[in-house]
């Protein structure tokens, strides 16, 4: 640690952050994330949000290269299947089914199709 008096805006940003923590404690500080977090949403409003979403997608998207985002899908469907179980799965796979089958139905209508 620098001696006193000579802490960089970086290092003494740092002390600070780390103070804070230990006061409010875990939950303390969690619920300062969702506070800041939840104003954050409300100033951007559901655009800006979505731009946002985006945004930091393209770049994690461009970080990881084709291969990286591949192995990223992969992992979230592998631990999405072992949260839902093997009947969940199923279910899931149902529900997306019936949906597909109701968006051809309605693409054969609107092209004026029975």
């Amino acid at each position: 640690m620098p001696e006193k008096g000579k802490l960089t805006v970086s290092e003494a940003g740092h002390l600070g952050g780390e103070k804070r923590k230990s006061e409010l404690g875990h939950e303390g500080y969690e619920e300062l994330g969702r506070k800041g977090g939840e104003a954050r949403a409300k100033e951007l409003g559901h655009e800006g949000y979505e731009e946002l979403g985006r945004r930091g997608g393209e770049a994690r998207a461009k970080e990881l290269g084709h291969e990286g985002y591949e192995e990223l899908g992969r992992k979230g469907g592998e631990a999405r299947a072992k949260e839902l179980g093997h009947e969940g799965y199923e279910e899931l796979g149902h529900k997306g089914g019936q949906r597909v089958k109701q968006l051809i139905e309605e693409g054969k209508r609107s092209e004026g199709n029975p």
